[in-house]
């Protein structure tokens, strides 16, 4: 991988990873993804977490290079998810006389990865509490639920550095090209999405902090235009559409309710309406989800299925419920041959949904479109065009 400079006292030493396929074993990396680790140097030493285990050879080449020969004082554990604190064990067999500095619930969760006696290394901080290293000082807030219980991040207040954990992170190795706010979006929504409220928390405590630049755990070092990255994140985290437009998710067994999901769109856009439009059999369902929560409307298309909802579309709802899908409008076409029940059971989820407004009536396709159903979607098109969510 290229070189990635921070400043003469902060060296990354993390890894890129273009073997991977799927992140969490479920979320398409087509650009792979990096493991970020810091090393901050100064009259004490520290590693700001490990990486994960994938890439742990070449992430200990990269600390023994910046490191020249010198002993780390202290590992600062931000989060222990295995992607990044998968060699906590090794690099604390290897510099016996390092310090651990976490908070109390990552310290109760070591146990459950490794055997190690952290007794006599230990440093146990909580919200506020500092470290001096020299001419760096780090002071540790407690970020719980960004998106495991026991996060915490680092604010370096001589260089400015915010380290964000997982906060401010995207797919993507760093050797890579491509648009932060797409793949940072995916990865939010789909990791993070769920805890809105636990980032709103984090983002007022980051507001008191001047911060020139954010080292994540994944992805670019934001050191430009921070303002755009925070504006995001707030965008996100309170569910607020980030873009007028509709998604339109749709699941099809023969074609018949693709070809009216596709009929939709092009309605749609004749209307002057950005359409983002997905197979959910086909297409990657964490973009579907990305768009549900980037667009202000969305349409739900799907035949029903053993009495049920055929079963990607199943999946998607489910995900949306999980991440806390709400302040939109929602319509919904449903296809049947001979008993729909496809529509009632998509209300039943969308109407779970805080603050969304459900366009009434459903659209019921019998087998194939006709002049009918293509009326009847007119009118969803128009109506979804009006609606406004709560």
């Amino acid at each position: 991988m290229s070189k990635v400079t921070i400043s003469d006292s902060v060296r990354y030493i993390g890894c890129d990873d273009h073997t991977i396929d799927l992140f969490e074993s479920q979320y398409e990396v087509p650009n792979g993804v990096s493991y970020n680790s810091y090393l901050i140097l100064d009259k004490k030493i520290a590693i700001m977490d490990t990486v994960d285990h994938r890439a742990t050879t070449q992430w200990f080449e990269n600390l023994d290079r910046e490191l020249a020969g010198k002993k780390p004082d202290y590992l600062i554990v931000s989060h222990m998810e295995p992607d990044h604190a998968s060699n906590i064990q090794k690099v604390c067999d290897k510099y016996p006389e390092m310090k651990v500095v976490a908070n109390a619930k990552i310290f109760a969760m070591i146990p459950q990865f490794f055997n190690i006696d952290l007794s006599d290394r230990k440093v146990e901080v909580k919200e506020g509490d500092t470290l001096e290293l020299g001419e760096h000082v780090l002071t540790f807030v407690m970020a719980p639920m960004v998106h495991w219980p026991e996060v915490m991040v680092e604010y370096e207040s001589t260089e400015k550095i915010l380290f964000s954990a997982d906060g401010f992170g995207k797919f993507g190795a760093l050797d890579v090209e491509e648009d932060w706010d797409c793949e940072a979006r995916r990865y939010y929504m789909n990791i993070v999405g769920k805890y809105g409220t636990s980032v709103q928390a984090l983002l007022k405590k980051a507001a008191s902090l001047d911060i020139q630049m954010i080292c994540p755990l994944h992805g670019p070092i934001l050191k430009e235009n921070l303002e755009h990255y925070l504006e995001k994140y707030d965008i996100w985290s309170s569910y607020r559409p980030e873009n007028e437009g509709v998604t339109i998710a749709y699941a099809s067994i023969h074609g018949n309710t693709a070809a009216a999901a596709k009929k939709m769109g092009e309605m749609l856009e004749a209307r002057g309406e950005k359409v983002s439009l997905f197979d959910l059999s086909r297409d990657d369902m964490a973009e579907a989800i990305e768009d549900a929560f980037r667009y202000d409307k969305l349409i739900l298309a799907a035949p029903t299925y053993d009495a049920a909802l055929f079963p990607c579309m199943e999946d998607f709802l489910y995900h949306l419920k999980i991440k806390n899908y709400q302040k939109r409008t929602i319509g919904i076409i449903e296809n049947g041959t001979w008993a729909p029940m496809a529509g009632k059971l998509m209300k039943a989820y969308a109407e779970q949904f805080k603050d969304c407004t459900v366009i009434e009536p459903v659209v019921t396709i019998k087998s194939t479109m006709n002049e009918s159903t293509v009326k009847a979607m007119e009118e969803l098109a128009n109506q979804i065009l009006q609606s406004k969510a709560e």
